[in-house]
């Protein structure tokens, strides 16, 4: 998993436009989501997304993704989860003091960051992790987030 973790890194930039051109198709099927029911469509949705994201960031599901502004570097993975940049630990030569024969998830990100459009996003300062979301899916989320803003656009609309 590392090796493919430090490639997708690497290719960033690419993996940032898969993740643009899915976001929209994912908020597009919420109408379906909302139909079945996020509770019935989250088991098999966390389950697909686990895989995939697994497999190619080494996601730990913490339901509240952030690959997108972190350099498609998952932050999880950083043995003392570190959600806003690296700790005071990275050894000179980039690698982590907990875990000497890695990279910091960290620096990863940062270069990852710099071959992105969106990079500067990196910046941002993140919420604490919601450990209640857990296992959760983060892409039914985005998809719920994203009609509840257009419903909640729409009531101020006819409130003027």
């Amino acid at each position: 998993m590392y090796s493919i973790r430090r490639w997708v890194v690497r290719n960033a930039r690419f993996f940032e436009v898969v993740y643009r051109t899915f976001e929209p198709v994912v908020i597009k099927l919420a109408p379906l989501w909302n139909k079945v029911g996020y509770p019935r469509v989250e088991k098999p949705v966390s389950k697909l997304e686990k895989f995939s994201k697994e497999l190619l960031f080494d996601c730990k599901m913490c339901g509240q993704c952030i690959l997108s502004s972190t350099g498609m570097s998952c932050p999880m993975n950083c043995p003392k989860s570190m959600r806003n940049g690296p700790c005071g630990g990275v050894l000179q030569n980039g690698h982590c003091e907990v875990l000497p024969e890695k990279r910091c998830v960290w620096v990863d990100a940062w270069e990852g960051s710099k071959k992105m459009k969106s990079g500067d996003a990196i910046h941002a300062v993140q919420l604490p992790i919601d450990h209640r979301l857990q296992g959760s899916s983060s892409w039914l989320r985005v998809a719920r987030q994203a009609t509840d803003a257009a419903s909640q656009h729409k009531q101020e609309g006819r409130d003027d």
